[in-house]
């Protein structure tokens, strides 16, 4: 039986990797909710050549417009009937990004949406307060492979945001070149530190919440029970574990994906500092990010379109999807 569905579809094209969801809107007992229907992430690391030469490389340009029209074919077959794209850091920061933005629209039909840390975290929002709890003080911290973001919220409203230029892949590309304890580095991460403290006291905050694929797989690694916060001290555990493992350890030993075991402990080292300079030794790890914001922003905004039973009079608001982890999205 042919069961029509409207569907949805977002492409996150972040500095590790791009990511593609496409989600289903469903209305029942008077509740709509996102079931995800397909899930593609593609490890297309742009920032590799960005943060390492400020432009990303003719050789990557091709694969990223190939892939791209391969999404496109795939929301088609889809019956996709509204999708947003957005870019951050990596494509943000390169010199050539305006260009091959407009190339994708020239041979794709495609609009790219380059966001900043702000759009980043008003995106994130969209989700992360349903998750809140009232009269509690939260830190989010998200890390990309480019840039980290860091919201205060309290009462359930964000209070204080910031974004600084210090993400995994960046993280790597400097230990390895040496550059990592370099005095601009030093200044940044100082900075960093000071931000988190000041706000963390400012706002009494006692609670973290982490967003990313690194930390994702992190709590994947840990003891921690389904929906249970994870520990600073299971968090340093598996870092020193991971560190202590080459890379042909961690992708046949670990089971990580190469492009994950590289920039994981880097990554990891910001999420464990930042609770360090908050003064927090847990954190909770919901599988949600920058894609789940922007389906719940396309929700919003077809609310009229997508509403199946407009007498209703329901309003324009969705519910955080209960969708369970798929190991593809765990990597």
């Amino acid at each position: 039986m042919n069961y029509p569905l409207r569907k949805l579809a977002a492409i996150d094209i972040g500095s590790n990797a791009v990511r593609c969801q496409i989600s289903a809107v469903l209305y029942y007992e008077g509740r709509y909710r996102l079931k995800r229907v397909e899930y593609v992430r593609f490890p297309m690391r742009l920032g590799e050549d960005v943060f390492a030469s400020g432009q990303i490389s003719p050789a990557k340009e091709e694969k990223f417009v190939k892939f791209l029209h391969s999404l496109k074919l795939l929301m088609e077959v889809h019956e996709v009937c509204h999708y947003l794209v957005c870019a951050t850091s990596a494509m943000r920061s390169a010199s050539n990004g305006a260009a091959i933005k407009a190339r994708v629209h020239r041979e794709l039909g495609m609009d790219i949406k380059v966001i900043d840390g702000q759009d980043e975290a008003f995106f994130i929002n969209r989700v992360i307060e349903h998750l809140l709890e009232d009269n509690k003080h939260y830190l989010h911290i998200d890390v990309g492979g480019g840039s980290t973001e860091f919201n205060i919220y309290h009462d359930r409203r964000k209070v204080a945001a910031q974004s600084f230029e210090i993400g995994s892949i960046r993280r790597m590309q400097q230990e390895e070149s040496g550059d990592a304890n370099t005095e601009a580095q030093a200044e940044l991460w100082a900075r960093m530190e000071a931000w988190v403290r000041e706000h963390a006291r400012k706002h009494h905050v006692t609670r973290a919440i982490g967003t990313g694929g690194n930390i994702n797989k992190i709590y994947s690694l840990s003891p921690a029970a389904p929906n249970k916060p994870i520990t600073k001290r299971s968090i340093d555990t598996i870092l020193t574990r991971l560190s202590g493992l080459s890379m042909e350890q961690r992708v046949n030993v670990a089971m990580l994906n190469p492009d994950r075991a590289d920039v994981i402990v880097p990554a990891g080292h910001i999420y464990l500092s930042a609770m360090e300079w908050a003064g927090i030794n847990s954190m909770l790890v919901p599988d949600i990010g920058l894609k789940d914001g922007m389906l719940q922003s396309l929700f919003e905004d077809f609310f009229d379109e997508l509403n199946p039973h407009p007498e209703t009079g329901h309003p324009a608001h969705l519910p955080v999807p209960a969708m369970q982890n798929h190991p593809a999205e765990m990597e």
